[in-house]
């Protein structure tokens, strides 16, 4: 309408003004009260009017969009009937709030006043009715953050597929049009993603776009599921898709009163999927929602050799477990970093170096509930402790949608030291003795190794001696022990004189090694027994009577007993003053022993 037209409107509308007025108020509170029950909704379909205007509202019941007649007390009412429904479309479809709706109904009553005091044609009227329906609309838009529709929904007569992993499914969009005016030229596309989070689907085909000419406008929503379009596309679901249910996304754009909507309006449906066992879970919101995190556990671990001593080379094989039933772990990293040794943070290493240099192992994957071996060549530094030593198993993976998991495991990887001793040369004195007397065996033992010899004894065993040992007790790295041991003669030696020394000790552990060294002793019967009988028989048979054998005899066997036992007298004394030169000369070298190592450190130190 232009100038000239709205003040000739303004005249005739002041000459009517009070009634116009009166008759407004009243036809708004009956077109309320109608609403309000129901009828218009019913007795109202759009019908879309032809060029000419030629449709009778009363033969047909439809409403006329365009004529050049005035407009009537019903073409009002109709008009009123067309707004209302629109304002309370808007209500349901950006949820408004009380203060958003009160903006709506400030401008529906002022249009319906307006129409109820204002002379027009009918297509004027109609053209009125659309630009209060665009105000209504930027009215609500301005109070809601989010764009959506204004008119089309998701059909009430969607029902959520269901499809497997592999399996092809066909979804069907049905599209509804709530509004009273026509959409044309319709394209609707799926938000296609290539990540499997966030679209269930292969990409089985370069485009999935279908088209529809137009759908038409609606008055109720019985008419608007009547003349919905549907749509239907065919998919596959991935092979490692995931368990739950997917959102599916769609644009749709259209034409509206000949304008091409800025943004296109987006539908939501859903499908739910059936993965493979391990393949995940996903909410139905889209995001992962998977239970318990997957763990990988240690459980257990073996070496080869068996024994690893410093400074060998070994085969380290670490046993890992995936603990999940039903979720794989990819891309699986472990790192092993040993414990580190020194006195000080400039002086630190690792206990273990990888042969291959690098200390980390990489899996493509361990399956749900699977097994795996971690093999790994490494050496042990040649000056370790004989104790178990950490190693620490850092793990990095990740499964279905959770990326950078870690974990984290420590094996104990015993290390041994070679038990090394040695000793002095054994001193026997006498080294030949008779049956009934006795030897003195003296000799150092030396712990050269690098660990502690416990519990070190020294046991003598041989036909001619009667059995003895000697304990030694603890040797700490680097120190002595001495064995001094009386054997006794038991019997004649009948072979070269050698006597075992079994020398045992035990390692933190408490096992057992036991190493064989010899001694020469040998052993004689008494023989002056037999010369004495014999002497008897010359003296008494040939060469005295035997009054004269007696005294003699006597004689002779007083002079022998007086030698035996000077003889015997002097070898105690010999053997104490041996005992005590080899005591003192013991006690001599450890001294010397003591001095040496002392200079050694101090020159270490400068």
């Amino acid at each position: 309408m232009n100038k000239r037209e709205k003040t000739e409107h303004g005249r005739r509308g002041s000459v009517r003004g009070l009634g116009r007025l009166l008759f407004g108020v009243l036809a708004g509170a009956v077109i309320a009260a109608a609403l309000a029950a129901g009828g218009f909704a019913s007795a109202m379909p759009y019908v879309e009017a032809t060029a000419g205007g030629s449709i009778s509202s009363n033969s047909t019941g439809a409403v006329i969009r365009t004529s050049d007649s005035r407009i009537t007390d019903q073409d009002r009412s109709d008009a009123d009937a067309d707004m209302l429904y629109y304002m309370q479309s808007l209500e349901v479809r950006y949820r408004l709030d009380e203060t958003a709706m009160e903006n709506l109904h400030k401008v529906f009553d002022s249009a319906v006043y307006y129409i109820a005091n204002t002379e027009m044609s009918v297509t004027e009227l109609w053209a009125y009715v659309a630009q209060t329906k665009s105000t209504m609309e930027s009215t609500a838009v301005e109070k809601v953050s989010m764009t959506t529709s204004e008119f089309l929904q998701v059909g009430d007569n969607w029902a959520t597929p269901t499809v497997s992993y592999g399996q092809k499914v066909d979804i069907v969009l049905p599209v509804i049009n709530f509004g009273t005016e026509e959409l044309n030229d319709l394209v609707v596309e799926p938000q296609v993603s290539a990540v499997v989070t966030e679209w269930p689907f292969a990409p089985d085909a370069t485009s999935y776009i279908q088209t529809e000419s137009y759908i038409p406008g609606n008055s109720t929503k019985e008419q608007a599921m009547a003349n919905r379009r549907e749509f239907t596309f065919h998919f596959t679901a991935r092979s490692d898709v995931m368990t739950g249910y997917y959102p599916l996304k769609f644009n749709v754009s259209y034409t509206k009163a000949g304008v091409r909507c800025e943004e296109p309006a987006e539908l939501t449906v859903y499908v739910k999927t059936v993965g493979k066992p391990g393949s995940g879970i996903i909410g139905g919101s889209g995001q992962e929602t998977s239970g318990a995190k997957p763990r990988i556990v240690v459980t257990g671990f073996e070496t080869d050799p068996a024994d690893v001593f410093a400074g060998d080379t070994f085969t380290l094989t670490i046993h890992v477990q995936n603990t999940s039933k039903d979720t794989e772990v990819t891309n699986v990293l472990f790192d092993m970093q040993a414990a580190q040794e020194g006195d000080d943070k400039t002086n630190t290493y690792s206990a273990f170096l990888p042969t291959s240099g690098s200390s980390s192992v990489y899996m493509d994957r361990i399956g749900a509930d699977t097994s795996a071996d971690i093999v790994i060549e490494m050496t042990a530094k040649a000056d370790l402790a004989q104790k178990p030593y950490v190693l620490d198993v850092n793990m990095k993976y990740d499964a279905g949608t959770m990326f950078d998991l870690t974990d984290k495991a420590s094996v104990s990887i015993p290390i041994m030291q070679e038990s090394r001793f040695d000793t002095s040369i054994p001193e026997v004195v006498p080294a030949d003795i008779t049956v009934g007397s006795q030897s003195n065996v003296m000799f150092s033992i030396y712990n050269t190794g690098k660990t502690t010899l416990y519990n070190v004894q020294v046991k003598f065993h041989a036909d001619s001696v009667d059995e003895a040992s000697a304990f030694v007790g603890n040797l700490q790295s680097g120190a002595t022990g001495n064995v001094d041991v009386m054997l006794t003669g038991i019997a004649a030696t009948m072979d070269d004189g050698t006597v075992t020394m079994e020398i045992s000790y035990e390692d933190e552990a408490g096992n057992v090694s036991t190493t064989e060294k010899t001694i020469t002793l040998y052993v004689s019967e008494e023989v002056y027994d037999d010369m004495m009988a014999g002497d008897d028989m010359m003296l008494g048979g040939e060469m005295m009577p035997e009054e004269e054998g007696g005294s003699k005899a006597g004689l002779i066997i007083g002079i022998i007993a007086a030698v035996i036992v000077a003889a015997g007298a002097g070898l105690g004394v010999f053997l104490t003053i041996r005992r005590k030169k080899k005591a003192a000369k013991l006690l001599t070298d450890d001294l010397l022993d003591l001095e040496e190592e002392i200079s050694s450190e101090g020159e270490d130190k400068e």
